[in-house]
Order: structure tokens, then C-alpha cells, then sequence
């Protein structure tokens, strides 16, 4: 089975064809669009396996766009001082933009 490792957003990510996964919102996309992933770190087709130093040359990853602005779930962040009366709380959720892989090309 092939696979390939990429690099969007500070975070690494292993897909395989067919695999839907969320990673940090990427501007100008619309829904049925196509994105592309050209920092590929490592790519494996089943009998050879190809390591970047730092990425793959001419390796790619592409996907379609389910849902260009999806929304994570709700984090809660918390500051408290004991014994002072001090406490903060403040709540977010992460931009995303959720793709699935069409292709590989090593």
C-alpha cells in the first residue's frame, strides 16, 4: 500500500489515496477545489521507499476540497494562581479546511 508523509501548517501528516483528513484552513480555497501538497517528506509505493533531505524533488500529494471552512472542536484554555482569586478562561476552535487525497505522485 502506498503512502506518502507531508508537511502543511507546522504539522506532519501519512495519507494514503482515499484518506480524508483535516489540516490548518489553507486560504483561497473553495469547495470542489483542488490543493496541492508539494513539501513531501517521505513517499513509499510498496517496493521502494524515497526519504527528502529535507523533502522528496518532484513529489506531490493532491486533494480535493470537501469543506474549505471547517471548524475543530472547542478547546478550552485555563489560567489559574492558586490562593489568589485569580482564574481565566477562554475558549476557541482551530480553522480547518478539509481535504481528501486524490493522488500521489512520486
Amino acid at each position: 500500500m502506498a503512502y506518502a508523509i507531508f508537511a502543511s501548517g507546522s504539522k506532519q501528516y501519512r495519507v494514503t489515496v482515499g484518506d480524508v483528513v483535516e489540516v490548518d484552513r489553507l486560504p483561497d480555497l473553495q469547495n470542489d477545489g483542488e490543493a496541492k501538497f508539494d513539501h513531501v517528506l517521505l513517499v513509499e509505493d510498496g517496493e521502494t521507499t524515497k526519504v527528502g533531505a529535507p523533502v522528496v524533488e518532484g513529489a506531490s500529494v493532491t486533494a480535493l476540497v470537501l469543506d474549505a471552512e471547517a471548524r475543530g472542536p472547542k478547546g478550552i484554555a485555563f489560567k489559574f494562581k492558586r490562593r489568589k482569586g485569580f482564574h481565566k478562561k477562554k475558549g476557541f476552535r482551530a480553522a480547518l479546511t478539509k481535504v481528501k487525497i486524490t493522488a500521489i505522485n512520486a
